[in-house]
């Protein structure tokens, strides 16, 4: 019997393997052992001239992220030795951070560049010299080209907030006696988050203000959207003439800056001298000055109303337009079937208008829950609750975090009610998203 040979086996070390451990090594060298020394020696001078002069500095930032310094400031008469600044050393460190990262990604892309290129001379394709190789970046890596500023910029002017907004959750920067540059910042954990939910004077606070957070953004949306929506059906109706004056009329509070409206708002309903009261006490309909925006209760009905005017518009005119979409086809085999206008509504216009509208009304809901200017415009978070830490009895989450920043310097409690928001609405609108029918419409028309 003849033997079977068996396959012969290739050898550990293949040439591409060798260029790309040698790339790990050393930047470049795998493209000097492609026999790519322009590019090879380019990249091999980067890395030399990143180790020579970034080293040291990153290292002190590092040290600087991690400790947040060292050294407080002293006085002694009237000379000042400033000492470290922490903010400071957490945001440098943070920038390094972020150049680190972007730097071992392109570390990797230099591996798998020497991987693939040594790849393609064992199949006998030969690499690209200094001109092929511009030509290529030119040609097929443009998108890239354009893209790569975006991603620079974003690292550096989106994610670096972010970061330092999330960082200064874990530290106890806040007044009066962790604010630099007099006093340093140090690093405790998840202590702030146990004193919000459970320090009786910042639980209360953030309880109460987040429960009137969740039913303001509920009430605000569901008011705005179902009376768009009944103004909608209004005005499409056959009798109504002049459809398109009344559309325009209905728009105006849309398109009219909320800032200049909200103002005007808060002198309509000022319990002193606002012409509602006027009005209301020269018709005899009530003896003493309704306190609109004084009482709590009634500060927050008048935010729901008022916001009404304001959002009813946006979903009056997109409703309208979904409306006018609707197959004429539907609504006259339903009167043959001898449907009621109720019916008719119920059963076709309203399902196809949530159809369409569902995912703009999750957004919307988000928009309200970090509604800020009409909360802080209208009545600055008032009137005052004394049960609350820096928040009034109509302040919202975002509100409270203004007010915690700018006002009262409680910066590492801010961060942390900033985390729960982002929390909050990732949550719903994540759940949301994905149960609306709306974006199952590609499953449903394959």
């Amino acid at each position: 019997m003849k033997k079977v040979q068996p396959p012969p086996q290739k050898p550990f070390l293949t040439k591409p393997k060798i260029a790309a451990t040698l790339s790990f090594l050393f930047m470049g060298l795998g493209q000097i052992y492609n026999k790519q020394i322009v590019k090879g020696l380019s990249l091999l001078a980067l890395q030399l001239y990143l180790l020579i002069f970034w080293t040291v500095p990153f290292q002190w930032a590092m040290w600087g992220l991690t400790t947040l310094g060292e050294t407080a400031q002293t006085r002694s008469g009237f000379d000042i030795s400033q000492g470290d600044h922490s903010i400071f050393l957490m945001i440098e460190g943070i920038l390094f951070l972020i150049s680190f990262l972007l730097f071992l990604w392109f570390f990797y892309l230099n591996i798998r560049d020497a991987y693939k290129v040594a790849a393609k001379k064992e199949k006998g394709i030969k690499p690209n010299n200094v001109g092929e190789m511009f030509t290529n970046i030119w040609e097929n890596g443009f998108p890239y080209i354009l893209l790569t500023p975006s991603v620079i910029f974003t690292s550096f002017l989106t994610i670096l907030p972010l970061l330092f907004g999330i960082l200064i959750a874990f530290t106890n920067y806040s007044a009066p006696n962790h604010l630099p540059p007099k006093h340093l910042v140090d690093w405790v954990g998840f202590d702030t988050f146990v004193q919000l939910f459970q320090m009786k004077t910042w639980s209360t606070t953030f309880y109460g203000v987040f429960t009137w957070t969740i039913v303001w953004a509920i009430l605000a949306t569901i008011t705005t959207f179902f009376l768009g929506l009944i103004f909608a059906v209004l005005i499409s109706q056959k009798g109504i003439k002049y459809k398109k004056f009344w559309r325009s009329i209905f728009i105006l509070p849309w398109a009219i800056p909320q800032f200049v409206s909200i103002l005007i708002f808060r002198n309509i309903f000022n319990g002193q001298f606002g012409p509602i009261n006027q009005y209301l006490m020269d018709l005899g309909l009530i003896a003493t000055a309704i306190p609109w925006l004084s009482d709590p209760l009634l500060a927050k009905f008048t935010l729901v109303v008022v916001n009404m005017w304001f959002g009813f518009p946006f979903w009056m005119v997109l409703m309208s337009g979904v409306m006018t979409s609707i197959d004429k086809e539907l609504y006259e085999a339903a009167d043959v079937d001898g449907a009621s206008p109720f019916q008719k509504f119920r059963k076709i216009t309203l399902p196809l208008i949530m159809f369409a509208t569902a995912p703009l009304a999750i957004m919307s809901f988000a928009g309200n829950f970090n509604n800020f200017n009409l909360i802080y415009l209208m009545t600055e978070g008032g009137p005052v609750n004394s049960d609350y830490a820096y928040a009034g009895s109509t302040d919202i989450l975002i509100s409270w975090i203004y007010k915690l920043t700018l006002d009262n310097s409680q910066f590492a409690v801010a961060s942390v009610v900033s985390i729960l928001i982002f929390i909050v609405i990732a949550t719903f609108s994540i759940y949301n998203f994905r149960k609306t029918r709306a974006f199952k419409e590609e499953d449903m028309m394959s």
